[in-house]
């Protein structure tokens, strides 16, 4: 073999190894995804009427989630009880490996706070912004943030999505 082609290989693998979801083909956020290992269990309480919920519950399910569905009709209880802030609310309430997930938070990014393990309470996605998984509304793409957040509220951006 070549020295260019072993370099060229080499280079493929290192790409890889520090962007593991390039190469990867499916929507745009399956390029964004990168892998996690283990069992991904995520828990997930919605409103049985919400539409969005369910995409998003595809997203996660698409992307290697397995999810524990739990429709309730007093998602504000849920939300009181792990300690979600109004400013912070979006329609569903998620846990997964003691991490909130609050909203239409990509994939992706629930597997880096796995991978990273950060001191937050966990993510959100405030509000329900189009364009974000499960908000999908043609090509009508709001930019977002990701917020992390912690156990008193206070949250600090964590991903930032402008153009995709």
């Amino acid at each position: 073999m070549k020295l260019k082609s072993v370099r060229a290989l080499w280079m493929a693998g290192a790409l890889l190894a520090v962007c593991p979801w390039v190469g990867m083909a499916g929507s745009v956020w399956d390029k964004l995804t990168p892998a996690v290992a283990g069992p991904l269990e995520i828990t997930v309480y919605r409103s049985p009427s919400c539409g969005c919920c369910g995409q998003w519950l595809e997203h996660m399910t698409k992307q290697g989630f397995h999810v524990n569905d739990m429709p309730t009709e007093d998602m504000d209880a849920i939300k009181r009880k792990f300690g979600v802030a109004p400013k912070l609310a979006s329609c569903h309430t998620a846990f997964i490996n003691g991490y909130v997930i609050e909203g239409h938070v990509p994939a992706g990014d629930v597997k880096k706070l796995l991978q990273e393990k950060p001191a937050v309470a966990g993510l959100t996605v405030p509000g329900m912004v189009s364009g974000s998984p499960g908000m999908e509304m043609g090509g009508k793409k709001a930019p977002f943030t990701v917020l992390s957040f912690d156990k008193d509220g206070n949250a600090t951006p964590f991903s930032e999505y402008s153009s995709y």
